[in-house]
């Protein structure tokens, strides 16, 4: 073990800060506006399926190597393979995954900032339908003294956090956050589930309807697991390497895998039934968070306020998301290049913002400036999400199950661990080995258009 490298002050710091790094808008935005599309409770049935099928197994792996290893996502696979190259690549994909959903990541985590001060300015109070607000939310994205004020702002909040280090700025920060995320999206689900004709939308969270399911339904669910649960970016990775080999990594992954479903599930319960409630449909699309949930607050008693609160929990949601994002980077160049951690949080979070500044005058300046038909903006979401994404969580599972292989990272898994049934050790070596590779690389396929 690194005896000069910081580590995690409690476990509960570590579970909610992984927790918090995998729950993001992925959870608040992207998770609502599939299950609407896709039939509801069927979906959501689906998408537990490739939670403990998928998701969990590689959060178990991914935190496993940094733990192992005790360093970055580089330097952990370049220790672990015994300096094989193809393998410490896989650990350079990582970093610049993480460096790349960053740099787009922190342009919507600053259009999530500013509705919040857009709530409290009343600018949604008039507003009678989505096409309207969807008029307004062009207008601001395209603005760039707008996009690229709140992006800055959100970039500093980050680099801020990132800044005082794992335990007074990482797992301090996770600790006031986390429990106030869900102390809001609780308010905002009793809010929801407590107006007058909210039952259709609770029912259409818990009543399957099988025929709403087929192929490609089964596939968005298993990439929103990934997009989810923050995997293949180094992230978790880069948690667990701050871990001590006593802690035991099985619990905290499934404490984490719980927590960051969870939210994904209250989201459900905190839009359908207002959604329902005022007569909308569930199939909103990507649309949803800017353009439907503004207007449907005006005609929800308290609206005005519950607005408010819920653009400050997406904010959050991001916030958490980001600090994980910039984190990894951060440790890279700090084990890597022996850069103070002080250092490298300022010069690296100024990065990411300029890299940034494409993606955000995407929606005005840039829009016109396309690749592959593709703005700036898309093209990263595309390539990071689509490609990049997938191909860690591959490696991953293909590292930890073949080329280290089971004899290795068993004995590993189990420091820490007293008396694990060994049934979920054999369960966990078949998911990581067979299913999980398989699984994802239909995803990925599915992705490219390919199948």
């Amino acid at each position: 073990m690194d005896n000069n490298r910081e580590h995690w002050g409690s476990k509960i710091g570590f579970i909610l800060a992984a927790a918090g790094s995998a729950i993001g808008l992925g959870n608040i935005w992207r998770f609502p506006y599939l299950v609407g599309e896709n039939g509801g409770a069927a979906f959501i049935i689906l998408y537990l399926l490739c939670v403990v099928l998928v998701g969990l197994p590689l959060v178990i792996a991914e935190i496993l190597i940094g733990r192992t290893a005790q360093k970055n996502p580089v330097g952990s696979f370049r220790e672990l393979s015994n300096h094989n190259p193809f393998w410490v690549g896989v650990g350079v994909l990582g970093v610049l995954t993480g460096l790349m959903i960053h740099s787009y990541y922190n342009v919507v985590a600053g259009w999530s900032l500013g509705y919040v001060v857009e709530s409290a300015r009343g600018s949604f109070q008039h507003i009678g339908d989505p096409e309207k607000a969807g008029i307004l939310f062009d207008q601001l994205s395209a603005s760039w003294t707008w996009s690229l004020f709140f992006s800055a702002c959100f970039m500093m909040f980050t680099i801020g956090i990132i800044y005082f280090g794992v335990i007074q700025g990482i797992e301090k920060a996770s600790k006031i956050m986390l429990p106030i995320l869900f102390l809001l999206i609780i308010l905002l689900v009793i809010r929801g589930v407590t107006l007058e004709g909210a039952r259709a939308g609770i029912c259409y969270l818990t009543k399957p309807d099988f025929s709403a399911i087929n192929g490609k339904t089964a596939l968005l669910a298993f990439g929103q697991v990934f997009f989810s649960l923050s995997l293949g970016m180094g992230a978790l990775l880069t948690y667990g390497s701050y871990m001590t080999k006593n802690e035991k990594i099985v619990s905290s992954a499934v404490s984490v895998v719980v927590l960051n479903t969870s939210v994904s599930l209250l989201a459900g319960f905190m839009i359908f039934p207002p959604l329902l409630a005022l007569g909308m449909k569930p199939a909103q699309g990507p649309s949803l968070i800017f353009n439907i949930l503004p207007v449907m607050f005006n005609s929800i008693p308290g609206g005005y306020f519950f607005r408010i609160i819920f653009f400050l929990l997406l904010s959050m949601a991001a916030l958490t998301s980001t600090i994980s994002l910039l984190e990894v980077i951060t440790a890279f160049v700090v084990d890597e290049f022996r850069l103070s951690r002080k250092k490298a949080s300022v010069i690296l979070g100024g990065i990411v913002f300029l890299l940034g500044v494409p993606s955000a005058l995407s929606a005005g300046r840039l829009e016109n400036f396309t690749i592959l038909k593709l703005t700036f903006f898309q093209l990263v979401d595309f390539i990071s999400a689509n490609i990049f994404l997938p191909l860690g969580g591959i490696f991953i599972a293909l590292f930890v199950g073949w080329f280290w292989g089971m004899k290795k990272a068993i004995p590993n898994l189990l420091e820490g661990s007293v008396a694990l049934p060994g049934f979920i050790v054999t369960i966990w070596s078949i998911l990581i080995r067979f299913v999980a590779p398989v699984l994802i690389l239909l995803i990925f396929l599915n992705s490219l258009g390919i199948i």
